[in-house]
C-alpha cells in the first residue's frame, strides 16, 4: 500500500510535469464507495483533479475508453497527463456538482423531480443512447474485469446479493433452489441483445453537470459488452435518488422513443428491462450490504430501505416471462421485511455522522458542542480581508453575492479554505470509518457576518458534495 506522503509526491510531480509550474493546493476529495483517491490539484494558471489507483489494468481502462470516447466525441474529462508506473493521472476539472447533488438540492429546497430535472435526464438518456450504439465497435479485450457482462459477471453479481445481503440480513433461502433459480434468470438476462457498450455504473453520481450546464461522464473504467437494458436500470432506479415511478416509467418511455423502437420493439426491450432492473438492484443491495455490513459504513446501510422498496414495486407489478418460483419467494421475503428494514435503519441513520457547521462572533465567544463531545474545528477568519471595512457590503453577510464576489477575488480565502477542508475531510474519513456520530466546525471572525458565514457556507457545501454525512448548518450572530 502506497502511503499518503508518497500518493501526493508521486501526483504533485506529474502536475508539475504537465503544467510547467509549482502545484500550489492540494485537496483531497471524497470517492463514496470506491477505494481510488482523488485529489484537486491548483497551481498559478492551472487546475485538474488526480487520480491514484494501485490497480494498474483498471487504470489502463479507463484510460483508453477515455481516448475512445473523446474520438466519439462524447462528453468524458480530458486526460492530461498520465504517470510512467500508470498509477496516478490527471484529468479535466469539472467541479462538484454532480446530477446526485443537483437532485438532493432540488428536494431538499422542495422542488425535486420537476420539469426542469426531468427535462435534465432527457439529455441524459440522449448522452447514454450514444455510448451505447456509438461504441460497440470499441476493443472489449481492453475491459476490466471482464469483456462483457456475461454469465460469469451476472453470477458474481447475484453471489453478491446472496452472501453480503440475504445471509446478513438473514432471508432464507435453499442453497440449491436458489441457485437453479439463478441459472433460469440468468439464461433469460442473456437472452437479450447483449451487443451494446454497458456503462455498468451509469448513476447519478457518475454524472457531473458543471456551471455551465453542460453533462460529463465519469467513472466508466468498468465498461463491457452487454445489454443496453442495463445502464438504463442503474440511471432510473438509483436507490438514493428515490425517482418517482411515474417520472420512471415517462423516461423509460423516452427512451425507447428516441431509440425509435415500434411496438413489438417496445414490448421486447421493456421485457427485458424488468429483468435487468431487478438484477440491477440486486447487485446494489449486495454492495450496500457489503459496504454496511462488512466494512461499516453506515450510511450505505440507509439505502437499505430504499432498494428494498423498489423491488417490492418492481416484483409486485411485474410478471416476468421466466419461471423463478424460490427467487420470486426471496424477494417476496425482503418486502415482507421492508417495515423491519426501516426501523433497523432508522437508528443506523440516526446514528450516522451529523456535521455541525457555525459562524460566529468572537465577540460573543466561541460556540458550544451542542453533542457533548467536545472538540471538532475552529478557523479563526480573522486575518483574511474583510469586506465589513467597506461601506457597501455592511448590509450583506457572506451568504450574499457581493461578498462572496469580494471574498472569491482574494487569493488567501481561497488558501485558507482549501487548508480548512483538507483537515475536515481528513476527520470525516476516519470518523465514518470509525462509526463517529458529531463533529463539530466552527468558523469566527470578528462581527460573524462576513468572512465566517462564507466560509461555514463553503465547508457545509463541500462535505454535503463529497461524504454521506448529515450537515447542520447554523449561523449564530444572523440567527439571534
Amino acid at each position: 500500500m502506497t502511503n499518503e506522503r508518497a500518493i501526493q509526491n508521486s501526483i504533485t510531480e506529474l502536475f508539475e510535469q504537465w503544467a510547467n509550474e509549482p502545484c500550489t493546493e492540494v485537496l483531497a476529495i471524497g470517492a463514496h464507495g470506491s477505494k481510488r483517491r482523488y485529489f484537486r490539484l491548483k497551481g498559478l494558471k492551472h487546475n485538474c483533479i488526480a487520480a491514484f489507483n494501485d490497480d494498474r489494468r483498471e487504470n489502463d481502462a479507463f484510460l483508453y475508453y477515455s481516448a475512445f470516447f473523446k474520438q466519439k466525441n462524447l462528453p468524458v474529462p480530458e486526460i492530461y497527463a498520465v504517470g510512467n508506473d500508470h498509477l496516478t493521472y490527471l484529468q479535466q476539472d469539472l467541479g462538484d456538482q454532480t446530477l446526485f447533488n443537483y437532485i438532493y438540492d432540488k428536494k431538499r429546497s422542495g422542488g425535486g423531480f420537476d420539469v426542469e430535472a426531468i427535462n435534465l435526464y432527457r439529455r441524459v438518456i440522449e448522452d447514454l443512447i450514444r455510448f451505447q450504439t456509438e461504441c460497440r465497435d470499441i476493443d472489449f479485450d481492453k475491459a476490466y474485469p471482464r469483456s462483457a457482462f456475461d454469465e460469469q459477471s451476472i453470477q458474481w453479481d447475484l453471489n453478491y446479493f446472496k452472501y453480503y445481503f440475504l445471509k446478513p440480513a438473514e432471508i432464507p433461502f435453499d442453497e440449491q433452489l436458489i441457485e437453479d433459480d439463478f441459472k433460469n434468470f440468468l439464461n433469460y438476462l442473456l437472452s437479450a441483445d447483449t451487443s451494446y457498450f454497458m456503462y455498468r455504473d451509469f448513476q447519478p453520481r457518475n454524472i457531473m453537470l458543471t456551471a455551465t450546464g453542460e453533462l460529463y461522464y465519469i467513472d466508466y473504467q468498468g465498461g463491457r459488452r452487454g445489454a443496453a437494458q442495463y445502464d438504463l436500470a442503474s440511471l432510473l432506479f438509483s436507490a438514493r435518488s428515490d425517482m418517482p415511478d411515474p417520472i420512471r416509467r415517462e423516461l423509460l418511455t423516452y427512451y425507447m422513443s428516441q431509440r425509435g423502437f415500434d411496438k413489438g420493439q417496445r414490448q421486447q426491450f421493456e421485457s427485458y428491462y424488468w429483468a435487468y432492473v431487478l438484477v440491477r438492484i440486486m447487485q446494489a443491495m449486495g454492495a450496500y450490504g457489503y459496504r454496511g455490513y462488512f466494512e461499516h459504513k453506515d450510511h450505505f446501510v440507509k439505502s437499505l430501505p430504499l432498494a428494498i422498496s423498489n423491488l417490492r414495486k418492481v416484483t409486485e407489478s411485474v410478471t416476468l416471462p421466466v419461471e423463478l418460483p424460490h427467487l420470486s419467494q426471496v424477494w417476496q421475503a425482503i418486502a415482507n421485511k421492508q417495515q423491519v428494514f426501516g426501523q433497523e435503519a432508522a437508528p443506523q441513520a440516526s446514528e450516522c455522522l451529523t456535521v455541525r457547521v457555525s459562524s460566529f462572533s468572537y465577540k460573543r465567544g466561541i460556540p458550544n458542542d451542542p453533542s457533548g463531545n467536545g472538540g471538532g474545528f475552529v478557523f479563526d477568519c480573522r486575518a483574511l480581508p474583510n469586506p465589513g471595512r467597506y461601506e457597501q457590503y455592511r448590509a450583506y453577510t457572506g451568504k450574499d453575492k457581493p461578498v462572496i464576489d469580494f471574498l472569491e477575488k482574494e487569493e488567501p480565502v481561497a488558501r485558507f479554505l482549501n487548508n480548512a477542508k483538507n483537515l475536515v475531510a481528513q476527520s470525516i474519513e476516519k470518523y465514518l470509518e470509525r462509526h463517529f456520530t458529531s463533529l463539530a466546525v466552527n468558523f469566527g471572525c470578528t462581527g460573524g457576518q462576513h468572512r465566517s458565514v462564507y466560509c461555514a457556507e463553503k465547508i457545509a457545501q463541500f462535505i454535503q458534495q463529497n461524504y454521506d454525512c448529515n450537515v447542520i448548518i447554523k449561523h449564530i450572530e444572523q440567527e439571534l
